[in-house]
């Protein structure tokens, strides 16, 4: 079965270069470029996991969590953060706020990929 992942990133590059990565390993990516949209796309098409920028625009990647396990239509999907905060109380932050996994960036392709198939199996 294919797995769905909502890609979260405000930088037009990083979306393209991770959703490159994502589709080329199977996976079926939907895009946004903030946490609102975010929010709207993963209750309409409930995908299998969310990988979110922190630092964005209007909305954090943390706020995005705290929204997304709120509600009952998103409180099951897991979240990866992908970020440039790479310090130890930003990961255990973001792990407070829901997320299943953290990725500091600059990452791998494999960093990335292995983060999406220990969320998505």
């Amino acid at each position: 079965m294919v797995s769905t992942v909502l890609l979260v990133e405000d930088t037009v590059s990083l979306l393209d270069l991770v959703g490159g990565y994502l589709r080329d390993s199977g996976y079926t990516v939907i895009l946004a470029t903030n946490a609102k949209d975010a929010l709207i796309q993963a209750v309409q098409k409930q995908p299998d996991a969310i990988v979110t920028d922190v630092v964005m625009p209007g909305m954090s990647g943390f706020e995005l969590c705290r929204h997304l396990k709120k509600n009952p239509a998103t409180e099951q999907v897991p979240i990866i953060i992908c970020s440039s905060k790479d310090k130890e109380i930003d990961r255990v932050w973001g792990m407070k706020q829901g997320a299943a996994a953290y990725v500091t960036k600059p990452f791998t392709k494999e960093q990335i990929l292995h983060a999406v198939k220990s969320v998505v199996g």
